[in-house]
């Protein structure tokens, strides 16, 4: 055995690495946004070398997809949890007024991500595919209550409320909140 292969750190057995680097780029695009994300930061956070994040990733923008893609699909996830759980068209008033209030920006990581995800959307075609996957993810579960031209103006209603709540200096009334979702959703609910 020679001095440099006893010197070399042991490798260690990380089936997850993949997952955590997506992760730890999540955290940095949070903290650093996409134009302070940079291979390095996302390695350090992640606790591995710059070599893994080129056997994983065959650039920024192939980590970046796959970061923002796991990040909008946690985001689908709980819409479709949140409509898949009412019953009626009462109901899923009810769950379209806490999805706005409560679950899609819950928190302030989650809105930064959103907003990064939109900035690089509008400026890269290509990122155009995840946000499209994540309205189409919305827009299904939506549809479970609502016709399709309901969906449509209730999913921009939620984009845009949220983004005004996460973002006015002043609360929005929940009440103002269901009186919109109680309009949009009068003629187009699933009997």
């Amino acid at each position: 055995m020679t001095t440099s292969s006893a010197a070399r750190r042991p490798r260690r057995f990380d089936p997850d690495r993949r997952e955590r680097i997506v992760r730890a780029c999540l955290d940095v695009l949070a903290e650093h946004g996409v134009a302070g994300t940079t291979h390095r930061r996302v390695a350090a956070a992640a606790d591995v070398s710059l070599g893994s994040m080129t056997y994983h990733f065959a650039g920024m923008d192939d980590l970046l997809r796959a970061a923002f893609d796991a990040f909008a699909t946690s985001v689908a996830v709980r819409f479709e949890r949140r409509l898949a759980a009412a019953q009626g068209p009462d109901e899923a008033v009810d769950a379209v007024i806490a999805i706005i209030t409560e679950e899609v920006f819950g928190t302030q990581r989650d809105l930064v991500l959103t907003h990064e995800l939109y900035t690089l959307a509008a400026r890269d075609p290509g990122f155009r595919e995840v946000t499209n996957a994540w309205m189409k993810r919305s827009r299904a579960a939506l549809e479970r209550h609502f016709d399709a031209i309901t969906t449509r103006m209730l999913d921009a209603l939620i984009e845009g409320l949220a983004i005004h709540i996460a973002l006015d200096t002043s609360p929005l009334d929940r009440d103002v909140v269901r009186g919109a979702v109680v309009r949009i959703a009068a003629g187009g609910t699933q009997a």
